[in-house]
């Protein structure tokens, strides 16, 4: 298999650097993980190479930080091992989301150490760090620094009851951990007690004009969602402050200052290094995409909570080195992608988490559609069973599927698998095609902007409108009769619809790209570009098409219970029966156990009996026992003297 060709930009084009949230290594992704970050960028990675741009899409485990470090405690691995574990999980699940990176990395590697120690030295030298001796939560239960976000407890500005101690989610308010009301060890649910250490601290306040008039400017020119401008600029108008960037662990990048040798960056501060790390490993040339402002535009994807850590600090640190840097364009966020009526929780068993949408038997195609055709792009939104079937079985199907599945079908049939002459300008009175060509080409146009625009919901749902649009040409007629009776007509009917499924193919392929496949495959030719105007003779008079397949099958709406169900948190309720199950069973056979060993020192105690008198020293005693032995068995009686 032949080596890609390494992604490099072009002087003179259209370069698009784009990156999605680093997804943190210890968390199975799901749906809205997947939707909120990865999915949205290959959706337009894949729209900016199919307009002929040099685009490269990077991604990456964060795996560095105090979870990592207290999860690899308690799987008995050491953090390299636990990363390496989940790294793989992540990947395995992307792929099956043919989510198409162009090189999906980590960050730790030596270049993650290498660029972040250059970072950190530069904003060392240019005074926007500085030392300082803090209290910080300590948990005395497992001797451990909790870094803000383990510990949690209810939120003295709004009292949400599952804030963490760098933030609160539902309100959005910048915390400190001991302003947190009843605060808890997030691993152990002991309560942290308050010890000094000494950390770096960046100097955001001193950074806050630079990053001010570039936020200005920045978010106006990339057009930025008003989601992301909002939180940008309410951390803006608070006034920031220095926030630690160091902690007290042994899993992180090394801090290059003597003295330090004991802690690490923190990750926050060190996981947006991850995508010029990333790129760094996976071209030399890595420079060409992160220091060329003038030739590179950088898109990034993420979720609303990630904001602030790429509109603020990531950007404040690069200006802050005094180097030249490639800097955030265009801002794409997510609101949350819920689950029915509630949350995604891996603990409860609520959701579809890691490889459950693959255990479906539901091709990646359909959950790509229905995921971003309710993408939470201005509001929360929510996944559900019955919607998700029906978008199958009454879009994709009734729809596309039944327009490309119809017109192949007949032209093999009837027209021997090639196709007929025809005539791009063929009119009649029964049906205006001129008119139609030009109201496709308005779709085309709005679909272009939309995806431009990364207004991804809008982009596909013009999609679905150029496909109703081939629908409707069908009716003016494909069948037998019109082809006896009209050839010329059937023929213009065939020539275009032809074309436009052609089209649609290059349109589908950033939202569904097995199924674009299928298309030309069925066309028999290769995915196109696409284009700004859309002229009906690509596909020529006597081009031999493809065998017809089916693009999509009705799912069965009995369905929508049995998945509900399955991922509705009925999983955990099973577990727990299951574990009671279990629990009655070893109850019962410890009870026999018992009531065997109590008769054998019947037994034994008869039969010393009929031997001699019992004595006093010599008389046997059942010692009655405690905790996991005398679950496991009864031991024999001991002779007390």
């Amino acid at each position: 298999m032949a080596t890609p060709k390494i992604i490099l930009p072009e002087k003179g084009k259209q370069n698009i650097l784009i990156t999605s949230a680093l997804p943190y290594v210890n968390n199975v992704p799901h749906l809205g993980n997947v939707v909120g970050s990865v999915l949205s960028a290959d959706v337009f990675s894949r729209f900016s190479k199919l307009r002929d741009r040099p685009t490269l899409f990077i991604c990456g485990t964060d795996e560095y930080g105090t979870a990592t470090e207290t999860k690899a405690l308690e799987t008995g691995q050491t953090p390299k091992e636990l990363c390496d574990e989940f790294h793989l999980k992540h990947k395995e699940v992307y792929d099956w989301f043919e989510i198409a990176f162009d090189y999906f990395g980590r960050t730790t590697t030596e270049q993650q150490t290498i660029i972040a120690q250059d970072i950190f030295t530069k904003l060392h030298k240019n005074g926007y760090l500085e030392e300082r001796t803090t209290t910080q939560p300590y948990c005395e239960k497992h001797e451990s620094f909790l870094a803000d976000r383990f510990v949690e407890g209810t939120c003295p500005k709004c009292q949400y009851n599952d804030a963490r101690g760098d933030q609160c989610d539902k309100c959005g308010s910048l915390l400190d951990p001991f302003e947190l009301i009843n605060p808890h060890c997030k691993i152990d649910g002991a309560t942290p007690v308050p010890r000094e250490t000494t950390h770096i601290f960046l100097l955001l306040n001193k950074a806050q004009p630079a990053i001010e008039e570039w936020f200005e400017k920045s978010s106006v020119q990339g057009a930025w969602p008003q989601n992301g401008v909002s939180i940008t600029r309410s951390w803006l108008e608070k006034g920031l402050e220095g926030r630690s960037i160091t902690r007290d662990l042994k899993w992180g990048t090394p801090i290059p200052l003597p003295g330090y040798e004991k802690k690490v960056l923190y990750v926050w501060f060190d996981a947006c290094i991850g995508y010029p790390s990333i790129t760094a490993n996976y071209t030399k040339d890595w420079e060409l995409w992160w220091r060329d402002p003038e030739n590179v535009k950088l898109y990034q994807f993420m979720g609303k909570d990630n904001v602030p850590f790429h509109t603020v600090i990531f950007p404040g640190s690069q200006m802050g080195t005094g180097d030249k840097w490639t800097m955030l364009n265009h801002l794409s966020t997510t609101e949350y992608l819920n689950y029915e009526t509630g949350k995604f929780s891996k603990s409860r068993g609520v959701g579809v988490f890691g490889d459950g949408a693959k255990e479906t038997g539901i091709p990646p195609a359909v959950w790509r559609y229905y995921l971003l055709a309710n993408r939470p792009e201005t509001g929360d939104t929510q996944f559900e069973w019955k919607s998700f079937i029906s978008a199958n079985n009454s879009e994709l199907l009734a729809n596309l599927g039944n327009f490309v599945n119809r017109l192949v079908k007949f032209v093999n049939a009837k027209l021997g698998g090639t196709i007929p002459e025809f005539s791009e300008d063929y009119t009649d009175d029964t049906f205006d095609f001129p008119a139609w060509i030009a109201d496709v080409n308005k779709l085309l146009g709005e679909y272009v902007a939309d995806m431009e625009a990364v207004h991804l919901r809008a982009g596909l749902k013009k999609l679905m409108e150029i496909s109703s649009a081939g629908n409707l040409l069908l009716q003016y007629r494909l069948d037998n009769a019109n082809l006896a009776s009209h050839p010329a007509r059937t023929h213009a009917i065939a020539g275009l619809a032809l074309n436009l499924a052609y089209l649609l193919a290059s349109l589908a392929s950033p939202f569904m790209p097995s199924t674009a496949e299928s298309i030309v495959q069925q066309l028999n030719a290769p995915l196109a570009p696409i284009p700004d105007k859309w002229s009906p003779s690509a596909l020529k008079s006597g081009h031999k098409i493809g065998k017809a397949a089916y693009l999509f099958t009705r799912i069965p709406e009995e369905k929508e219970e049995e998945w509900r169900n399955k991922y509705g948190g009925t999983q955990a309720q099973r577990q727990e029966e299951e574990a009671a199950k279990a629990k009655k069973a070893a109850d019962r056979a410890r009870d026999k156990e018992r009531k065997k060993a109590k008769k054998e020192a019947a037994k034994a105690e008869g039969s010393s009996a009929d031997a001699k008198p019992a004595d006093k020293k010599d008389e046997v005693v059942e010692i009655p026992l405690r905790g996991k032995v005398a679950e496991e068995q009864a031991p024999p009686p001991v002779a007390v003297p």
